[in-house]
């Protein structure tokens, strides 16, 4: 698919995840809907890999720029942050561990899985 196709596929599923978030009754982040969104067409098939491959691996090769309005949002409030540095860094802290957890439970199972799979496909 040709780079501009890729952008549109990408670019329309945000759309929707924003018109999705637009209908909740709750308050809920459109680029997550647009995430969820996005893997489920994945998943099912409807969308494959290789047709936004070449954004994809754009957009990853140039990550760090899209956390630059946010670190200038922290600038700005750096007074506030101060000020609460002692919760942000024992939430930080008490956390990380918990995210590594779940990450290597979730990679493990998902592992599992695939073994099983493959057990499964050869007998």
């Amino acid at each position: 698919m040709h780079i501009m196709g890729e952008l549109a596929l990408i670019f329309g599923i945000c759309l929707v995840g924003e018109g999705v978030a637009a209908l909740l009754p709750v308050a809920f982040p459109a680029s997550v809907i647009s995430m969820i969104l996005l893997m489920i067409l994945l998943l099912a098939g409807v969308v494959k890999d290789r047709q936004i491959q070449t954004v994809s691996h754009f957009l990853v090769a140039n990550m760090a720029f899209f956390f630059l309005p946010s670190f200038v949002g922290m600038i700005e409030h750096a007074e506030l942050l101060k000020s609460q540095a002692l919760p942000l860094v024992l939430i930080a802290v008490l956390t990380t561990p918990v995210v590594y957890l779940v990450t290597a439970w979730t990679v493990r199972l998902l592992m599992l899985g695939s073994k099983r799979r493959k057990e499964g496909g050869h007998a």
